[in-house]
């Protein structure tokens, strides 16, 4: 039996509530006219002028001949994916609910994820942003607050999260808390003193967001980097910069 080595290491998971600035993260992403937008959300746009290749998504199974036609294409540089969470409803909507037998449904929606994330977007090799919207949910037995992506069937156990190495929470934050952190990562600009709060990418947990999935490999943000801007370039080269690719 041999053993898949394969990974992408320019894999990332943007989550957050709506309104938190998930798609607006996208916006600085270099050479964007070689980016392929998949968009999940009907009727959806990137809050911001950009030159994506953008595909609306009505079926799930395109995500999978995107990656697949993105793989073979030279003059494709990345994949978006905006949301996971709009594209496993619709799997459900689809393909789930209406099939006559709602187990083998469920497997194939499981199988579905398991293989984008694991064959798909491996295969791809390239940078990939996907999204994801979170929701709020109480562990009555360790009596918190889990902030998790919300996934149905047997996906829910490991959760969304685990399929990826990096994942950072998009979130409206005061300038004031922001104070303590200072990096090159993080920069705060004269309009956003005067807001009193700026969008930013959270990279690590803090002692009151320990019920959140944030997650990184040991090493790629330091304390004084818990928060960035809510930059995906600024991400995407900060990976770069560390795994030498």
């Amino acid at each position: 039996m041999s053993q898949n080595t394969e990974t992408n290491d320019q894999l990332v998971l943007v989550v957050g509530y709506s309104g938190t600035g998930k798609s607006a993260s996208l916006r600085n992403i270099r050479n964007q006219e070689r980016w392929m937008n998949l968009i999940t959300e009907a009727g959806k746009r990137p809050p911001f002028k950009n030159t994506f290749q953008p595909y609306r998504i009505e079926d799930p199974y395109q995500v999978w001949e995107a990656f697949d036609f993105g793989t073979n294409n030279k003059n494709v540089d990345g994949i978006i994916v905006d949301s996971v969470t709009f594209l496993m409803d619709m799997f459900e909507t689809q393909l789930v609910l209406p099939s006559t037998n709602t187990m083998a449904a469920w497997g194939s929606y499981a199988q579905f994820f398991k293989t984008l994330m694991q064959d798909k977007v491996v295969k791809f090799g390239k940078p990939v942003v996907i999204t994801a919207h979170v929701k709020d949910d109480l562990d009555e037995k360790a009596m918190e607050m889990k902030t998790t992506v919300p996934i149905k069937g047997s996906l829910k156990n490991n959760g969304v999260e685990a399929y990826f190495s990096t994942v950072v929470a998009a979130k409206k934050i005061t300038v004031k808390e922001l104070e303590p952190y200072s990096s090159k990562l993080l920069n705060i600009t004269d309009e956003e003193k005067d807001l009193g709060y700026k969008h930013v990418f959270q990279t690590r947990p803090t002692k009151t967001t320990i019920g959140e999935r944030i997650r990184s490999p040991m090493g790629l943000f330091d304390k004084s980097q818990t928060f960035m801007d809510n930059d995906c370039q600024i991400l995407l080269d900060h990976l770069t910069a560390f795994y030498g690719v």
